[in-house]
């Protein structure tokens, strides 16, 4: 692959990331703004993450038909637009209609990104190519979670407006077709799932993502309403997710060529349970900043190691698994913030205790829920 077509699919990523997680930081201020209850407001995340999870299940077979890059541009313009509208918001339906076209549109970017780098990058080295492509997705998010409690919240959405429209130019001149002949437009998703291996990888990424969104959508909620913490310092904490993110991306992908995918899988669950654990205590904010460091490191080694093995399937099943991962997850990730919510606002401590119980359920059985052949 030419530097210059993954230095572009890097920018759409980042571009796509930059609000992704800030919106969980910026719920109570979009709350206090729009006159709404936190939890009224806590809908953008799940108004996005559905509608996403869904679309990109489209998206993997649309570019084995059709022009990838004119995909992207299409998807990126409108995914632009509907960021623009977010942040022009004047009441909570519209905000709701914009993250719904945002979560639609955006759901092009990943599922592109994963099949290039199957088809052109060799084996011994996609582990570090799909940690970088989402290691500059994690950077893109740890940029947004920083402003996010220095400007308005509206400009979190705008910023990324402007600079997709301006990304669409370049796409158009400096990104090649990846138009293949011979191909049409079908949907393999049932052929897929025959296969025990695909079905056990997406069947562990649905249930690790319900129960990572089940804590991370809710984190600002629970600084603002537990600890009494100020937009700034909410924001601060979890930017800390998203910068050992960066390093959890990296260094996970490695790992997953050097250690193996399974056990990187269940090194990141390892680290999450410990996270959320220490949760369940009323930490002083310097100790909450170690957790969140943890909590994004053990997320990202485990996401690192279940990407990289998707792209290690056979390529019969590439545009659907490239599409179901990020179906999957955010569909799950929307499940478990809708369902999270009713334990949350019912007690954080028991959501927390639930949810960390899960985790380590779900890491014994790891091995006999991955089955790779």
């Amino acid at each position: 692959m030419k530097r210059s077509t993954f230095f572009l699919l890097c920018l759409e990523g980042a571009i796509l990331s930059f609000n992704v997680a800030a919106t969980a930081a910026l719920v109570p201020a979009i709350a206090k703004d729009l006159a709404v209850e936190p939890f009224i407001a806590g809908r953008i995340i799940w108004f996005y993450m559905l509608p996403y999870g869904i679309a990109a299940l489209l998206y993997g077979p649309l570019v084995r038909a059709f022009d990838a890059k004119k995909v992207e541009l299409i998807c990126l313009f409108l995914f632009s637009l509907s960021n623009l509208l977010a942040g022009s918001s004047t009441d909570i339906n519209t905000l709701f209609a914009a993250r719904l076209l945002m979560g639609i549109f955006g759901a092009s970017v990943i599922p592109l990104g994963l099949i290039l780098i199957s088809k052109h990058v060799e084996h011994i080295n996609r582990g570090k190519s799909v940690g970088i492509f989402f290691g500059v997705t994690f950077i893109a998010s740890l940029l947004g979670l920083f402003l996010s409690g220095i400007i308005n919240w509206r400009l979190i959405y705008s910023l990324p407006g402007y600079l997709g429209l301006l990304l669409c130019v370049f796409i158009w001149f400096y990104m090649p077709s990846f138009k293949q002949s011979g191909e049409r437009f079908r949907l393999n998703y049932s052929e897929a799932f025959k296969n025990k291996t695909v079905l056990s990888i997406f069947g562990y990424i649905f249930l690790v993502s319900v129960l990572y969104h089940g804590v991370q959508q809710w984190l600002g909620v629970y600084f603002s309403r537990q600890l009494g913490l100020n937009q700034f310092l909410i924001s601060m904490l979890i930017t800390l997710t998203s910068l050992s993110g960066v390093f959890g991306e990296i260094g996970g992908g490695r790992m997953a060529d050097k250690a193996g995918r399974i056990r990187t899988v269940n090194i990141g669950i390892l680290l999450m349970i410990f996270a959320v654990s220490l949760l369940l205590i009323k930490l002083p904010v310097s100790f909450l900043a170690i957790v969140m460091v943890v909590w994004g490191l053990g997320w990202t080694f485990n996401h690192a190691a279940l990407s990289t093995m998707l792209t290690d399937l056979p390529h019969r099943y590439l545009h659907e698994a490239a599409s179901l991962n990020s179906g999957v997850r955010f569909i799950s990730g929307g499940i478990g913030t809708a369902l999270s919510g009713i334990l949350m606002a019912y007690s954080f401590n028991i959501g927390f205790f639930v949810l960390g119980v899960s985790l380590l359920l779900l890491m014994l059985s790891t091995k006999r829920l991955l089955i790779v052949k």
